[in-house]
């Protein structure tokens, strides 16, 4: 699964301060989330920086939960997202 994020959370993931992404819960992220996460309690993910083929990437190891996000993180104050907690960089492709 890729995931495209902003320059501002990709460089901070990148450097291990931000540990978790964001996403709305929507169908969509419901559908595409279940398929990835099936009968697992981690996964990889690929973060994208941008939506360019050739944009920088990190393969991050991921749990994920629901709940309330970090508004310094790029959360909406008390609104519920699906929260992709980042446990590991496995590879970065800069």
């Amino acid at each position: 699964m890729v995931l495209p994020i902003k320059k501002k959370w990709f460089d901070m993931i990148a450097t291990g301060v931000k540990k978790e992404e964001y996403r709305e819960i929507s169908k969509y992220y419901t559908i595409r989330f279940e398929n990835v996460f099936k009968n697992k309690e981690t996964a990889e993910i690929k973060l994208r920086n941008g939506y360019s083929r050739k944009s920088r990437t990190l393969i991050c190891r991921c749990s994920i939960k629901t709940g309330v996000g970090k508004e310094q993180w790029g959360a909406v104050k008390n609104k519920k997202y699906y929260i992709l907690t980042i446990h590991n960089i496995i590879k970065q492709n800069f």
